[in-house]
């Protein structure tokens, strides 16, 4: 197994990330290392915090994890910082800045949603409840028919069949 420099791998990395956004195949390719060390760079560089999305894709494309990541980097930067952080990444503002409203508000519910939320649970515990009352019913109408089929049959087994209504 070939090992590689530390540089080498960084140079390689940054064809995976933006602006480049190569896909790992096409970069194997063209570096001829294998796939799988590509795939695991990837993961290593994740786990160090470095935005590497899986698709070789727009940013619009990018997984949720990769957006929030970005917005956490860009958090605190002034306008023009942010600005060379989108240029080096092949972003614009417009979408960190789209991305960063989506995360704030992501867990943000109105009190209205809340009120319809609880209305339709409180909904269908009644509707449970009453299917339950239903079927408990019907349980004992179940049970009092397979009794009197019962008795019916062992009537019949004490006294025969009855053919007057012949």
């Amino acid at each position: 197994m070939k090992q590689y420099s530390e540089e080498r791998k960084e140079a390689v990395l940054r064809k995976l990330a933006p602006p480049m956004n190569l896909t790992v195949p096409e970069v194997a390719e063209a570096e001829g290392i294998s796939t799988a060390s590509l795939y695991n760079w990837r993961k290593q560089a994740r786990e160090r915090g470095e935005v590497l999305p899986s698709r070789g894709s727009a940013p619009e494309q990018w997984s949720s994890k990769d957006k929030f990541r970005v917005v956490v980097e860009t958090a605190p930067m002034n306008e023009a910082e942010l600005s060379a952080y989108c240029r080096e990444r092949g972003l614009y503002p417009e979408q960190v800045e789209a991305w960063r409203s989506s995360c704030m508000n992501a867990n943000a519910r109105t009190s209205e949603e809340e009120q319809r939320t609880r209305q339709a649970r409180k909904a269908e515990r009644k509707r449970i409840k009453k299917l339950e009352r239903e079927l408990q019913r019907k349980d004992k109408a179940l049970a009092e028919t397979a009794a009197l089929l019962t008795l019916s049959k062992k009537a019949e087994a004490i006294w025969g069949h009855n053919d007057e209504d012949d």
